[in-house]
């Protein structure tokens, strides 16, 4: 069978992987518009659930994955006046351009084509193959040609965001909510390589107009988000460019369909679906859907038809919760305000503690339950965890499930606050000094 995949992202490179590996005979193409390497973005996030996908699906890269990602304990979350408080639990971070090198080159050691720098408008190009897979992300050049026979929706939202980079390494997964006149502005900060951070800011759109964004220059803006952001960055820089790539200010597209295939066209990742960034689950998503596909294409004896009958209803169904659970997650920042006051003061914000201000323990406790009500034993238990001993005991047993999950993949047990092997530090060094400048 001839597969061409046109994407080179985690979606359609894990999918070429994924198909290789069950049936080497098949010949598979992936077309990428940008050069080696170039790609946008930071660090991606994942949790052990991907681990395990990873080890079942393909040991080797697996294990390269692993080597080259963070791992983190806890999220911290912290309010400007109202202190921090803390969220149990632990996840992996990587570089992303780190996760497509790795992919890219496993992918050619199976005998897939890889071509760079090739630009697709539309489908006559693929009239030989037998299946066309669409993982061009969320603006897919595919999905969109011949007029809409996926059944497309897209829903933009409010709140601005910009994906940055930091020389400031966090070990864990750190919330900062800072209040300036125009009102509350936050970033979403995690470990993402050796000594680099991702730092996403959000902020709702009155704030963002307020505070002049629609009017600044790139290094206008980092110099004020710098600032604003002085104490968690902790004397560090904010970065924008990433492998040449300048980050811009965007608002986030979910975009849904009502089919994920027509006739020999097959939508996958961001192409099909996405989930807002709060959730993180983005590259999980992509990165489940490869292999989804490639075990029913397989299960199917390369049946085109029944095997992307399959994917569709399978697929669409196990997303369905994902995807209004990031709706409701999207929603929920888009109303911080709301929770966190609109200008800070006791009476207009409704996570308010004992003595009626602003509390970063009861904030905490709504911004991890916004996803629906929680009973009331679970905020004692929430309290419980922001005792120092408390948090200890319970990384002690995170440590101990992870110990256990890693013997059973096979892979090597980390230390909290691991920092990734070293295999990108010259980029690294480039991207710390711009930092300075």
């Amino acid at each position: 069978m001839r597969v061409v995949c046109v994407g080179g992202g985690p979606a359609g490179l894990y999918f070429a992987i994924s198909t290789k590996l069950r049936n080497p005979a098949h010949e598979v193409t992936v077309i990428e518009r940008d050069p080696p390497g170039a790609t946008y973005g930071w660090g991606v996030v994942y949790w052990d659930n991907l681990l395990d996908v990873f080890f079942r699906n393909d040991p080797r890269s697996a294990r390269q994955i692993r080597a080259q990602s963070t791992l983190w304990q806890e999220q911290r979350i912290s309010v400007a006046g109202a202190g921090a408080a803390y969220l149990a639990g632990y996840g992996f971070s990587m570089q992303r351009a780190t996760l497509l090198d790795i992919l890219a080159r496993r992918a050619a050691e199976l005998g897939v084509r890889i071509s760079y720098r090739h630009e697709v408008d539309g489908l006559p190009p693929f009239a030989d193959a037998d299946l066309v897979v669409a993982a061009d992300g969320a603006n897919s050049r595919v999905r969109q040609a011949g007029g809409n026979p996926f059944g497309t929706r897209l829903t933009t939202g409010s709140n601005p965001y910009i994906w940055l980079g930091t020389d400031r390494f966090f070990d864990t997964f750190a919330f900062d909510f800072e209040r300036t006149p125009a009102g509350w502005i936050w970033c979403h900060a995690y470990p993402s390589s050796a000594g680099l951070s991702t730092c996403i800011v959000e902020c709702t759109p009155r704030t963002w107009a307020g505070l002049g964004f629609d009017r600044r220059g790139d290094a206008d803006t980092l110099r004020e988000l710098e600032k604003i952001f002085a104490e968690p960055l902790d004397g560090h820089g904010l970065i924008s460019q990433c492998r040449g790539r300048t980050a811009r200010w965007q608002r986030f597209s979910e975009i849904s369909n009502e089919r994920w295939y027509h006739d020999n066209v097959v939508l996958l990742g961001d192409a099909a679906h996405t989930t807002h960034f709060t959730l993180g689950s983005g590259t999980a998503l992509a990165i489940v859907d490869a292999v989804m596909l490639a075990r029913i294409l397989d299960d199917n004896d390369d049946d085109l038809t029944a095997a992307l009958r399959s994917f569709d209803a399978r697929g669409r169904l196990a997303l369905r919760p994902v995807q209004a659970a990031a709706r409701t997650s999207m929603t929920w920042f888009e109303q911080a305000d709301r929770h966190l006051g609109r200008d800070g003061d006791a009476q207009s914000n409704e996570v308010g503690g004992r003595d009626g201000h602003l509390d970063a323990v009861s904030f905490a406790y709504a911004m991890a339950g916004r996803h629906g009500p929680q009973p009331p034993w679970r905020y004692r238990v929430h309290r419980a965890t922001q005792v120092p001993a408390v948090r200890r005991a319970l990384r002690g047993l995170n440590s101990g499930g992870r110990w256990c999950l890693a013997r059973r993949r096979g892979e090597p047990v980390a230390t909290r606050a691991e920092q990734p092997e070293r295999a990108e530090q010259p980029e690294q060094a480039e991207l710390s000094e711009r930092a300075a400048r």
